[in-house]
């Protein structure tokens, strides 16, 4: 355990991952062991002081995680239940799965409702009270760091104050580490969670030992738990990204670097967490979605990707400036990354700062840089977008500054789709393509079927990128490391006059990440001047 204070004189702030645990009850996820292992290791260089890694017994891949995990700094918690009326907390088979899993320190979650224990559980009150004190004296006994987590806190001291406070003491005067007040029902707002932490520690449950654990079911998850440091509280809870059921949880990607970077917390706390550390925050909250197979939420405050873009022209000028203008701190200090985009809102002073970042010095004054915000207002009227297609805003910009380098000339392409029997006899898909481009001086015709190893079909849009890469002559080369990651569709405008949007995200071996757009009326057409930007941008960048 890590001293309470500090020698710059701070006041020491615990932080507890729950994602693992209260992160994997979020709707449609479900954690493998080995993604169990990779997160806590994540959380780990992050420097959480407790990682609650699962239920012990509850399922097979939390008993394998406590089986495999290995070398943490951080705190591995156990969590749990308190034992069940009508049986010792030795002979409880459910408390000893919890304790077996041979964790440093476990979490018990208990009553402190009294209407949940009369109606969930059905045992009187004073049962209740003993079943909490019981429990968290067997951890002791057992040489483990006690947790009590007080499941629906704030509604039940609302309802019985007295009750709930002696949920609180039967765990505190049995030895518990901490005490945890639980928002299980995610309704109680900031004002009241201050209030009643306030309450409990004036009643005789010491601040350095309490707790918050809230949820996000009036958007209020962040706040409650700040409100609650303030308060006294020196444990905070949650998950990364705010996963969690329901709503989710108090996100720890907002929390921490709140806590470090914003005042009163970053004068009086000290965390676990250092500032070099929070600079990998932004890969670790994209990794987790990563792994979820989810795209990151853009407006995610800190480590979305739109955290920190300008796009407003005016807005950008002053960035230009002073960043402090428009960002409430510096991106890179989560590991993030400001971003100009470029749209029909765009000023020259946003312009040109966008293309000093594609390498691309233009004076102030120049008449290209109307021409330029012109034609992007022209075609973003037509439904293209440049906000995030960046290597296709660049590929324009050059077209009107004459830099553009025309490497070949597609001449014409087909795609055709068929449905045919294999030789299991099933219907199957096949699609296949014909490009046919100018290079070199030559006219050359690729074709490709879009299938993979398996026999399965990839697509039209598979099949035309695998023909176009097929035979550019000298150009093929360049071309060999670079492949296609993501592929978003968008109908720009309903009915007979539908128009679709393609953006489509590259990567290459050298781990540079782009993405370019198309637009048309035909899904394919869209799709392959995507496909033509991605490759333009990769020749400009390792051919020129």
């Amino acid at each position: 355990m890590v001293a309470e204070g500090d020698v710059s004189g701070k006041e020491r702030l615990y932080l507890y991952d729950t994602t693992l645990r209260d992160g994997q009850q979020t709707q449609g996820v479900q954690f493998s062991t080995a993604e169990k292992l990779r997160i806590a290791a994540a959380l780990d260089g992050l420097g959480l002081d407790h990682v609650e890694g699962g239920w012990p017994g509850a399922n097979p891949t939390d008993s394998a995680f406590f089986d495999e995990v290995t070398g943490m700094r951080a705190t591995l918690v156990a969590f749990g239940m308190t034992k069940r009326a009508g049986r010792s907390a030795a002979n409880d088979e459910v408390l000893a799965g919890v304790m077996n899993a041979g964790t440093p320190s476990v979490c018990l979650v208990g009553k402190s409702h009294e209407f949940h224990v009369r109606t969930a559980l059905g045992i009187s009150l004073d049962e209740n009270v003993e079943n909490i004190r019981a429990s968290i004296a067997h951890l002791v006994s057992q040489g483990r760091e006690a947790l009590f987590d007080a499941e629906h806190f704030f509604d039940g001291y609302k309802s019985d104050a007295g009750y709930a406070l002696d949920c609180l003491r039967a765990a505190l005067d049995a030895g518990a580490r901490w005490i945890v007040l639980c928002d299980t029902n995610g309704g109680t707002l900031p004002d009241e969670i201050a209030r009643i932490v306030h309450e409990v520690i004036a009643a005789g449950i010491p601040g350095a030992r309490l707790g918050i654990h809230t949820h996000n079911d009036t958007e209020n998850a962040v706040a409650g738990s700040l409100a609650a440091v303030l308060a006294g509280a020196r444990q905070v809870q949650g998950t990364l990204n705010g996963l969690g059921e329901r709503c989710g949880n108090a996100n720890l990607t907002s929390l921490i670097p709140t806590l470090l970077l914003k005042e009163p917390y970053a004068s009086q706390f000290q965390t676990g967490v250092s500032l070099d550390a929070l600079e990998g925050l932004t890969k670790v909250s994209r990794m987790l979605d990563d792994i979820l197979n989810r795209v990151p939420l853009k407006q995610a405050p800190y480590v979305g990707s739109s955290a920190f873009a300008h796009k407003a022209g005016l807005h950008a000028s002053a960035i230009l400036k002073d960043p402090t203008t428009y960002e409430h701190i510096d991106p890179g200090e989560v590991g993030n990354r400001r971003v100009i985009p470029m749209s029909n809102q765009a000023g020259q002073s946003n312009l040109r700062r966008r293309l000093a970042e594609a390498g691309l010095e233009v004076a102030a004054g120049d008449p290209a840089l109307a021409r330029i915000l012109e034609r992007i207002k022209a075609r973003e009227s037509e439904g293209y977008s440049y906000d995030t297609a960046q290597a296709s805003f660049e590929l324009l910009a050059r077209d009107e500054l004459g830099l553009a380098t025309e490497f070949f000339e597609v001449k014409r392409y087909r795609v055709t789709v068929e449905r045919r029997k294999n030789k299991y006899d099933k219907m199957v898909s096949l699609s296949e393509a014909v490009v046919v481009v100018k290079v070199d001086g030559e006219k050359r015709q690729s074709v490709s079927e879009s299938m993979d190893a398996s026999g399965m079909d990839r697509g039209p849009v598979n099949a035309l990128w695998q023909a176009l890469v097929k035979d550019l002559g000298q150009y093929s080369a360049v071309l060999a490391d670079m492949g296609l990651v993501d592929f978003k569709v968008r109908i720009t405008q309903g009915g007979t006059e539908a128009v679709t949007r393609v953006i489509i995200d590259s990567q290459d071996g050298q781990g540079r990440l782009w993405s370019t757009v198309g637009v048309s009326a035909n899904i394919v057409d869209a799709s392959f001047e995507a496909l033509l930007d991605a490759v333009r941008w990769k020749l400009i960048r390792d051919a020129v």
